[in-house]
């Protein structure tokens, strides 16, 4: 069984983000034939600008793009700021709209809130630009997750039974249309 490359990108820049600690309780509970990448550059990007996205791009936009090249799939785990996707990874993506590296890129998209909603409008919002770059939404390993706070502990481990059997059908679901 081949190993499957996912490149994983949490939308939240806070040191002790739950939606961080939760891809990486994601990552910590994914079968063997999955490989993860953490993608750690998303408050290095500049702004977007298209007068710099000349040639291939400033080198931390070059970076993004070959990790995102390199990948099978992709694991986005964002909160919702302001009722919208957080600045710094709608600036991310904003970088890849002329590039491509979504094109046909298998991608689980996971929202955690503290409130009821988890996050439905940076869901949406995240669905519509991913769908506009061609990515291929999951939609088996697509998650909004409400009350995260009452679901993982201090250690960012994932308390809810519930929530765990979601996870392990998404990264099955993910795994399964990477390979595809």
């Amino acid at each position: 069984m081949e190993t499957i490359q996912v490149l994983a990108i949490s939308g939240s820049l806070r040191q002790k983000s739950s939606n961080s600690a939760l891809m990486q309780a994601i990552i910590d509970r994914a079968p063997e034939n999955m490989s993860f990448n953490v993608y750690s550059g998303i408050g290095e990007l500049p702004h977007f600008n298209p007068d710099i996205d000349l040639d291939e791009g400033p080198e931390s936009v070059q970076n993004l793009r070959l990790q995102l090249k390199q990948a099978d799939a992709v694991l986005i785990c964002s909160p919702e700021y302001g009722n919208g996707v957080p600045g710094s990874l709608k600036n991310a993506l904003d970088w890849i709209v002329s590039s491509g590296e979504f094109v046909n890129k298998r991608t689980a998209v996971i929202t955690a809130s503290p409130t009821p909603m988890g996050g439905d409008k940076a869901f949406a919002s995240l669905l519509l630009t991913l769908r506009m770059i061609n990515a291929i939404i999951v939609e088996e390993a697509s998650i909004m997750i409400p009350q995260i706070s009452l679901k993982l502990n201090q250690q960012g481990e994932i308390t809810s039974e519930e929530l765990q059997q979601q996870i392990a059908t998404a990264l099955e679901a993910l795994a399964q249309a990477a390979g595809e």
